[in-house]
């Protein structure tokens, strides 16, 4: 069984507590205040005191009754005041520390009246009101530094269990995001697809094969894309049988929008970085373009888009336009909130609307430095 370190810590403690008890009981025994020399039934009760501790992280409010108990016995027979103070004040900042505060606190006020009873029976050389006053103390002290610890561990606990649920919901934000990227731009083609072979199977059944068969390959396509997003998600081996889709593949994009009955010009200026661009930069380069290109699918109407990606010093622009044939429904083109969460999450630059002669443009800015070393988050 292996012993955690706070254990041996414990354990330690408790062993350095025997020997201070033994050693400085027998210092003290000679007090002028002591009632009773130290004998070996005052030794037992500091070594009975001391070896609680070791248990002190599991069984914080038990240890603190028995120390108490021999404390109060050490003090009510009239020893001397020793080390044996020591370990109940140790007790008591373990109840504190270690137990809920709503039982901590009865606890330690339930082991205050034993520990004044000497006083009663065997008055100090100051009288019994101001012998109170160091044994609340004792008390006191101790007790309030560990609830002040205790309260700053558990608000610290919160703060991580806080930072770890937003990581989790950034995850799953995340997820539905590229989730709906894939299966939204793959079903508005799709549906354009299926609207053409409608189109022309009953006059021209010839023409609609293509179509059927731009159906499937979209589909494959999408579920590809989708199998490769879960299994990044469940860390599997099958994330890496399909690419990541960056801005390097957007010939494949064009194809597919091609075969949806969407002419797409891609013009691409500048000079690229030596590196591969960033993980998160290349992907949400991609997914504004697709999600751009679905928006016209949809809402837009038009046959024709243009593609713009410009490689800057330090960043890469990407301008997707297309005009404007029929005017978009309302509460369409959700996606580009979507969009805008994506890009100013990587600390980019984003904006979407009209332009001035029916059309409609989305740019987008995606900084390169900020994350070439570590490659981005995905």
């Amino acid at each position: 069984m292996r012993i955690s370190r706070a254990a041996v810590g414990d354990g330690a403690l408790a062993a350095a507590l025997v020997l201070f008890g033994i050693v400085g009981s027998l210092l003290v025994s000679g007090l002028p205040h002591a009632s009773a020399r130290i004998d070996w039934l005052a030794i037992g009760l500091v070594e009975v005191a001391a070896v609680a501790l070791a248990v002190r992280r599991r069984w914080p409010l038990q240890v603190l009754v028995v120390v108490a108990a021999c404390t109060s016995v050490y003090l009510a027979i009239g020893y001397a005041y020793g080390p044996i103070l020591v370990s109940f004040t140790f007790a008591v900042y373990a109840a504190a520390r270690h137990a809920p505060a709503s039982r901590s606190a009865v606890y330690a006020l339930a082991v205050l009246p034993p520990l004044l009873f000497h006083l009663f029976v065997r008055p100090t050389v100051f009288g019994v009101l101001y012998g109170v006053v160091p044994v609340c103390a004792w008390i006191v002290v101790p007790y309030s530094l560990g609830f002040a610890l205790r309260t700053r561990r558990e608000a610290a606990d919160r703060a991580r269990a806080e930072t770890i649920r937003t990581s989790v919901d950034e995850e799953r934000l995340r997820v539905a995001q590229e989730v709906h990227d894939i299966v939204g731009h793959g079903l508005a083609a799709i549906k354009m697809q299926a609207d053409i072979a409608l189109h022309v199977l009953d006059r021209k059944p010839d023409q609609a094969a293509p179509a059927l068969e731009a159906i499937s390959r979209t589909s494959g396509d999408a579920l590809d894309e989708l199998r490769t997003t879960l299994a990044v998600v469940r860390r599997a081996e099958q994330a890496e049988r399909t690419p990541v889709p960056g801005l390097g593949r957007l010939d494949e994009l064009r194809q597919r929008m091609a075969e949806s009955g969407v002419y797409v010009r891609l013009l691409v200026t500048g000079r690229p970085p030596r590196h591969a661009l960033p993980v998160a930069v290349d992907l949400t380069g991609y997914r504004v373009v697709q999600e751009s290109l679905t928006n016209v699918l949809r809402h837009s109407g038009a046959v024709e888009a243009t593609v713009n990606i410009a490689y800057e010093d330090r960043c890469v622009l990407i301008v997707v336009s297309n005009p404007v044939r029929t005017p978009p429904a309302e509460g369409a083109g959700s996606g580009i909130a979507g969009m805008r969460r994506r890009v100013m999450d990587l600390g980019g630059e984003f904006t979407a609307g009209p332009l001035p002669k029916d059309g409609f443009e989305v740019r987008a800015r995606l900084p390169l430095g900020a994350l070439g070393a570590s490659g981005g988050r995905t």
